[in-house]
This record gives C-alpha cells, structure tokens and sequence, in this order.
C-alpha cells in the first residue's frame, strides 16, 4: 500500500495520473485500431461500430458501480490503516464483479437485435453493429474482473501493475485486430466480426495476468475463498457509493443514445461522423480523466486519515491542472479538426461531418474538465449522489431541447452539437455547486484517524 496521507498532495496526484493517463491511453487504443481498420469496410460499417459501440455505456455504468464503489471504500479503509475491512472489501467486490458479468452477457445477448434496429441508420448499419457485439460482449462481461482488481489498487496508492496488464492487452489487440479484421497472413478476413473478437481475447488474456499478479505478489488485499460468499452489509456499503457513478454513466447511455436516434435521418455517413469524433473527443480527454482518476483515492486516504486541510488543497490543484490542460486541448481541436477524422476514414462527408462536431464540442472541455474534477471528489468524500444530480441536469438540458429539433424543418446537426456545448456547461455549474456544500458538510469537524 502507498500513504497518500503525507507529502505534497501534488505529487502523489501526478504520481499516479501519469500512469493512469498511460493505461487510459493504451486502453483508448482499444477502440482506434478497431476504428482504423473497421474505417476500411466502408461508412456502414463504421456506424455499425459506432452505433454497437455506444452499448458500452450502460455496461460501464455497472463496471463504475462496482469500481468506485470498490475503490472509495478501500481508499478510507487504507487512509485508517484498516487492512481487514479493505481485504474484505475486495473479496466481495469480485463476487459481486461475477455476478455483474452473468448479468451483461445474459441482457447483452437479449437486447441486441432491439437494440440496433432502434438506433441503426439503414440495413447494412444495424447488420454491422449486431455481429459485432455478438462477439464483443464477451469481453465486456470480463471487464469486471480487471475493474475490481484494479479499483483495489487504486485505493490502496498502487497503479503501475494495472496499466502494465492494459498495455500488454491492447498490444496484443493491436497484433490481433489486422489478422481477425483485414485476414493479414490467413487470407480469412473476418470484418466487425474480428474486431469484436480480438477484444474480447485480449480482455480475456488481461484477467488471466491480473489474476496471476494478485496470486503471486500483491500482499495488502488478496484473494480469500471464506470472504467470498456474499454478504449484504458489504454490497449495501459498495453500491451506496458506487451505485450513483454508475447511474451517471447510464445517464450517458441514454445520452449518446438520444444523439445516435436524432441523426439517424441524416444517414450513416452521420452516425459514422458522429463515431469517429466522439472516439477521437474520448482520447483527448484522457489526461483529465487520469487526473481525476488519481485525485479520488488521494482525496479519499485523507478523508479516511481525517485530514481536511489536504483534502482541500487536492481538490484546489487538481481544479486548476484540469483546466489548464482542457485549455490547451480545445486550442488544438479547434485547429485542423479534419485531421483527426481523416486518419480513420477518407470518406469526405463522414470528415466533414465528423470535423464539425469535434471543432463545436471541443469548446465544452473546460467544463468538463470542472464536471471531471468534482466527480472525482464526490467519490472522494464517499457521497456520490450529488454527482449523479448533476449528469441528470445534463440529460434535461439537452434531451429535451434535441428532441425538439427533431421536429422543425430547418434541424441541422449544429445546431445539436451546441445545444450539447450548453448542456454541459449548465452541469458543471451544478457539480460545482454541489461539491461546495457536499464539502462544507463532510469536512466541518473532521478529526484525524484516532482521535475524537
């Protein structure tokens, strides 16, 4: 375990975002060298991918339930020097971790064919974005179990056995997408089919590695067969905090969803548009997202530690990198946008279309950044409704207005990707808002570790 209850907050904050922007990179290029090479088989099968993809969403949103949860929880646990409660923790995260994989691939198999004939442009989009999942909801089911070992980690201070495993994943993907999408060296091109399944392989190598890391050297928290068993004071404890997060990225499921069905007019060359950026978008938000990654277990050792005053000072610093770097992000998308899109497709109008969302929405990343920041917080301070109150704002500020302009004959898609700028704006706002008297509240009074 490392103490993140002494020292410059800044540092630890930084010592643990760089890896965590590393493996967030690596596990981005996931998704691009799909999109490169799915970008190959033409716009339908691209929106196939995109439109599939978005599924991910609402599978994430449980993997946060269990993650947050898991990791809040053993980050206070540590922050008191309380090794059996966070041993126990992390046993029942992986029960609940098997239970949460039973339950995505079974609804996942379900829900497919509704899924993308309700969402799906044309014929070849909805034929595309089926086989892919088909054989991409493997690897979703097994996303829990690498989400409950390195959420333990992560509240314990340890990061660097995590982003190796996602490394060495996405590498192996990145060798077994070429062979399964395009057939180099077998001559067996399998198309969205293959880029499915080579997630799902990598994925399935991950855990194996994970599992064997946790067996062989990890001593804080380890594997214990009589803590499995299920116990319902423990889950009540990780979906309180975790449930929440998880509602938000539910939230963003719906959202992409509501986005997916209000272009689906404008044909897949829109929805393939729409794909590549909000990917491309996703990547560039990886420096924030680490640095929220990191400020939560820091934040959360010292809430543990009852150490208000460094509680404070990381979120001070980590409000302000955040916005620095989303500053320098929006400059560089609002530059050559079509550049981005261009290295996954040549197809003119899926880049036009694909550069005008990227330079419009680029505009809300310092909100985001804010929207970041205060999630990771929320966490932090063990109460995440109020982070979920915020995302919920979002999806009235924009659902409402997008299905409107679904309605009127002059609807383009501008006039959507601003109305989303607005949205998240207007969220920021609120989390800030909520974070500022979460915290009044949670830190009035906190006493060191021990003492009354």
């Amino acid at each position: 375990m490392n103490d993140l209850t002494e020292g410059p907050v800044s540092g630890h904050v930084i010592r643990m975002a760089v890896p965590i922007a590393i493996g967030m990179v690596f596990q981005t290029l996931y998704y691009l060298v799909d999109l490169y090479f799915v970008g190959r088989l033409g716009e339908a099968a691209l929106a196939g991918l995109g439109t599939a993809g978005n599924l991910q969403f609402l599978v994430m949103a449980l993997t946060q339930v269990l993650g947050v949860g898991t990791m809040a929880l053993i980050a206070h646990a540590s922050g008191r020097k309380d090794r059996d409660d966070a041993n126990l923790i992390f046993n029942q995260s992986l029960g609940l971790a098997a239970v949460c994989a039973a339950f995505t691939l079974v609804g996942g198999y379900a829900a497919v064919g509704g899924y993308m004939r309700l969402l799906g442009a044309d014929a070849a989009t909805r034929a595309a974005g089926t086989t892919y999942l088909h054989w991409f909801l493997p690897g979703l089911g097994l996303q829990f179990a690498l989400i409950s070992m390195g959420a333990a980690l992560r509240g314990t201070g340890i990061v660097r056995p995590t982003i190796a495993v996602q490394v060495f994943t996405v590498v192996l993907n990145a060798v077994l997408s070429p062979i399964m999408i395009a057939g180099w060296g077998t001559g067996r091109p399998l198309g969205v089919m293959g880029a499915g399944l080579s997630t799902s392989v990598s994925v399935a190598v991950g855990v194996a590695l994970m599992a064997l890391y946790f067996h062989r050297l990890e001593r804080y928290v380890a594997l214990d067969r009589s803590q499995l068993r299920p116990r319902a004071e423990v889950w009540s404890r990780i979906l309180k905090v975790g449930l929440p997060p998880g509602g938000e990225f539910a939230l963003l499921f719906v959202y992409m969803g509501v986005i997916y069905w209000a272009i689906r007019d404008f044909g897949a060359a829109a929805q393939a548009g729409f794909g590549i950026g909000n990917r491309v978008m996703q990547a560039f938000f990886l420096p924030a997202m680490a640095i929220a990654f990191a400020t939560a277990p820091v934040a959360g050792q010292n809430m543990g530690a009852g150490l208000p005053d460094r509680v404070r000072a990381t979120f001070r610093w980590s409000a302000l990198t955040l916005s620095a770097v989303m500053v320098g992000l929006t400059l560089i998308c609002r530059w050559r946008p079509e550049l981005f899109i261009g290295a996954f497709t040549d197809d003119p109008e899926v880049i036009r279309m694909g550069s005008e969302f990227i330079a419009i929405v680029s505009l809300n990343f310092i909100a985001s950044g804010i929207v970041f920041t205060c999630s990771g917080m929320f966490q932090a301070l063990g109460n995440t409704v109020p982070s979920l109150a915020a995302s919920a704002s979002r999806l009235l500020t924009f659902g409402v207005p997008a299905a409107w302009l679904t309605t009127v004959p002059w609807f383009e898609l501008h006039h959507l990707w601003y109305t989303s700028v607005l949205s998240v704006t207007l969220q920021a706002g609120v989390a800030w808002w909520l974070l500022s008297g979460e915290m009044r509240r949670r830190l009035a009074g906190l006493a060191p570790a021990g003492q009354p």
